[in-house]
């Protein structure tokens, strides 16, 4: 038991840190391609899109570590719930920048935190898929 437990938790901090891998090389993208076609405004939504890569993943490995401790029967469930949290947070996150920049400032953060959220989503995908077919 003490094993799995320790498998759970190498598997949780690898998932962080290919995630904090992943976000660093969109966001290093994003800044070549702002430098090379000057587009300035893609900063804030790099940004605001990489810190909501980094909080969400984060948390999920921190939950999934949780459930797979305590509960691996419960795992599916897990995946659904964590499917429908990142995109009620993604929602949530458009909304507000929304509110914040108004309607003109919408589609070019649309187009950057949907690479992110598509990287992300992919990601956490092909992980866990690899995670539940080793179990």
């Amino acid at each position: 038991m003490k094993t799995i437990a320790m498998d759970i938790d190498k598997l949780s901090k690898r998932y962080i840190k290919q995630e904090l891998y992943l976000t660093v090389a969109l966001f290093l993208i994003t800044l070549l391609v702002m430098r090379v076609w000057y587009l300035n405004e893609l900063l804030v939504p790099a940004i605001v899109s990489a810190a909501f890569s980094l909080v969400v993943a984060t948390a999920l490995a921190l939950i999934w570590r949780r459930v797979a401790k305590r509960s691996p029967q419960s795992l599916p469930t897990f995946f659904t719930a964590a499917s429908a949290f990142r995109m009620l947070m993604a929602l949530a996150v458009m909304f507000v920048y929304y509110l914040v920049n108004g309607r003109d400032a919408m589609l070019v953060f649309f187009l950057v935190f949907m690479a992110f959220y598509i990287a992300s989503l992919v990601h956490h995908s092909f992980f866990f898929a690899r995670v539940s077919s080793r179990s």
